[in-house]
């Protein structure tokens, strides 16, 4: 039976300052006023050079969530995490794109980059991408809204419909769009290596949503290789599973799916109270949490046409996904099955779930400090936000202490 209490086995890799170190910025994390002022005051702190500002984030909580500046600087915690039997999802951490279209095709080719490293190191099976990298915001913020108005019944056929009625030029950088995706897909089958495209926000998911679809339907022929993130605290998000796995039957392509609850909670919530519109997110946490656990026993039951990865920091949802692999006799290492959470978080799943065999990884974001910050920015927020996280955390960090006789 799979347990997440084992404390010697969550923080084997740490060494007594690194877990003092993570106790301290966890107690600090637990402080919502210290975290909104952080969130305030630091992108324009970074953004003005302030002296001294790079150097804190880079020793407290860059050093916690982020593998390193470069690419090449995520190797060492790689081969860490490596000897523990974990693997990585490497990210390049960077946001929204830089310098328009020259930036966008700069992107592309650092995902690219991104992929032929990974396919040269053994514990890196998966590197994650964010469509907003590689294309212009508003323009997805306009497709997404034609979509939501359009007549047409299926996402597909509102995609369909919206391309061909997007202006000349429009139509043009969409195209140049779907190229990149296409070149950082094409680099992938080839190298063996998966895609997760990340979840935006709702009201740019769509185009997000139909592009990725598309990706699945020309690489998911015989091996997952692309997969979609499905945010779960949405209410609509379990039918839409559904759905996909549909579409996925019909055109004959396995589906390739990240389930997790969500990053963009109290925002979706205040834009859809200033504008007026209905919240799309769940009405409250245990009907978040039944629609998560809906969704990770829709996908285990259907391994021979999913590729589900378990993205998870909740300990029921981790545990029941493995009672359901016990249950149905699905292996351990099954090639269809992989569970994940973020690096510098929940350790006692990660390494729990890896000493008993499982396919597990740390989702490992890099680069630049001052480029990194909105991540590090959510990740803060995060655990300020979600109830009991940073609390489990520090409960965990100083029983691990206490045995260790600190």
């Amino acid at each position: 039976m799979t347990s997440f209490e084992n404390t010697e086995n969550a923080f084997a890799y740490k060494s007594d300052a690194e877990l003092k170190k993570a106790q301290m910025l966890f107690r600090l994390m637990g402080s919502q006023f210290i975290v909104k002022t952080g969130a305030r005051l630091l992108p324009g702190m970074m953004k003005f050079r302030i002296p001294g500002t790079e150097w804190l984030v880079k020793k407290t909580i860059f050093s916690q969530f982020v593998g390193g500046e470069t690419l090449e600087a995520t190797k060492p915690v790689a081969a860490l995490l490596a000897r523990y039997d974990v693997q990585v999802i490497l990210d390049y951490g960077v946001e929204g794109g830089h310098n328009g279209e020259a930036g966008f095709d700069a992107s592309t080719q650092e995902f690219i980059r991104v992929i032929e490293y990974a396919a040269q190191q053994p514990s890196v099976p998966f590197m994650s991408i964010k469509l907003t990298g590689i294309v212009r915001f508003g323009l997805l913020e306009k497709m997404d809204e034609a979509m939501k108005n359009s007549s047409e019944t299926t996402l597909m056929k509102k995609y369909l419909s919206v391309i061909e009625n997007l202006e000349p030029s429009e139509k043009e950088e969409w195209k140049r769009v779907v190229e990149r995706l296409r070149k950082i897909c094409d680099k992938a089958n080839e190298m063996h290596v998966g895609v997760l495209v990340d979840a935006e926000e709702t009201w740019i998911q769509d185009p997000v949503d139909a592009i990725t679809v598309m990706m699945m339907d020309v690489y998911n022929r015989h091996k997952a290789v692309v997969y979609n993130t499905i945010q779960l605290y949405r209410h609509d998000r379990l039918e839409f599973l559904k759905l996909s796995f549909q579409a996925a039957q019909e055109r004959n392509f396995i589906l390739g799916v990240k389930l997790v609850r969500g990053a963009y909670m109290e925002k979706e919530r205040l834009r859809a109270a200033d504008m007026g519109y209905p919240s799309p997110i769940q009405k409250d946490k245990p009907s978040c949490d039944a629609d998560y656990d809906a969704g990770v026993a829709f996908c285990l039951e259907r391994l021979k046409h999913i590729s589900v990865m378990v993205a998870s920091h909740n300990e029921q949802s981790n545990l029941l996904a493995t009672q359901i692999m016990d249950s149905l006799n699905i292996p351990h290492q099954h090639p269809h099955v992989h569970f994940s959470q973020l690096f510098g978080m929940s350790d006692h799943i990660t390494f729990n779930l890896a000493k008993k065999g499982f396919n597990v990884s740390k989702y490992l974001p890099f680069g630049p400090t001052r480029e990194v910050i909105p991540y590090l920015m959510r990740r803060a927020e995060e655990n300020s936000s979600v109830s009991g996280q940073t609390g489990r955390e520090l409960l965990l960090i100083k029983k691990e202490l206490k045995r260790r006789g600190i």
